[in-house]
């Protein structure tokens, strides 16, 4: 279509050259920020257990010093069988005790591990690290995030985007942690524990995650939201071909996207696109194609 010079300044057109993009596709899934403190008593029985394991183990080698202390004396004939007898007694009983206490130290760390997997059970349960002090500071939140079913995260996939409200242009990133030994009751799919800055978000909420379905880039143009129009059930933009004339042109292969609609077929870099004022020129253009009352 031709539109002229007053007519533009009139319409307030904006127009944006288009550069060359990349863009990850994305699907949707949902999580829930989870309060650590059951991690934190399971780390808190788990020390318990560890001195309790330390104080048992002393006790068990101080019998089996006297255990032997008490053999030698028995077969010089110094000391009573009796006496050899109570020794065993105890010492079997310091190794029963010291046995429980291995029995309980593995107990809690199978607890945990089923619960919350390999690497958030190594950052509760190993005794140098700090790695949950972000969490207990409130700087960190920690995440648990459920795909859809039959959507899964990709290996080399380590970041994802997250939001409460499901805005995506608010969208922060988080970092993935692990697989998480169990999903969510609801969904029915594969789930992961990521973490995030904490600002905004408390154990309990909800949050929509934003999850790359692939590691390679796509290869396209990115369309501000305000450029695309819809006539008819199809979606078009609007190409300046010359100083004075648009061309309206289908778009079929295009995804949401943080800062628009990122378009992988149909455009070129290069090309002028109209940004704002497109529904204003499809209104001229369909004026135009109504016939004149005073035609014949």
């Amino acid at each position: 279509m031709v539109l002229d010079d007053e007519a533009r300044i009139l319409a307030d057109l904006q127009i944006q050259r288009l550069v060359a993009s990349n863009y990850q596709p994305e699907f949707t899934a949902y999580g829930k920020a989870v309060a650590i403190q059951p991690l934190l008593a399971l780390r808190s029985q788990y020390r318990t257990a560890l001195a309790e394991h330390k104080s048992a183990a002393a006790r068990f080698n101080l019998a089996e010093q006297g255990i032997k202390r008490q053999q030698d004396l028995y077969h010089h004939d110094i000391a009573s069988k009796r006496s050899l007898q109570n020794q065993q007694s105890q010492w079997q009983t310091d190794k029963a005790q010291l046995d429980a206490a291995r029995f309980r130290i593995k107990a809690i760390y199978d607890e945990a591990l089923l619960s919350w997997g390999g690497a958030l059970t190594d950052w509760a349960l190993s005794p140098d690290s700090d790695k949950l002090a972000p969490f207990l500071s409130g700087r960190q939140i920690l995440l648990q995030v459920t795909l859809p079913a039959n959507s899964y995260l990709a290996d080399d996939v380590k970041e994802i985007y997250i939001e409460p409200a499901g805005v995506r242009g608010r969208a922060r990133k988080a970092t993935r942690i692990s697989a998480a030994p169990q999903s969510d009751g609801v969904v029915q799919g594969e789930s992961y524990f990521f973490q995030a800055d904490g600002d905004r978000i408390r154990p309990g909420m909800r949050v929509a995650a934003w999850i790359a379905r692939q590691a390679e880039d796509r290869v396209g143009v990115m369309i501000p939201k305000s450029a695309l129009i819809w006539h008819l059930g199809q979606a078009f933009v609007y190409i300046k071909t010359g100083n004075d004339r648009f061309s309206r042109r289908p778009v079929t292969h295009f995804s949401a996207a943080a800062d628009g609609y990122f378009v992988s077929a149909g455009i070129d870099p290069g090309e002028e696109l109209v940004t704002i004022g497109a529904q204003m020129l499809l209104s001229e253009e369909m004026r135009g194609q109504i016939p004149d009352e005073d035609d014949d």
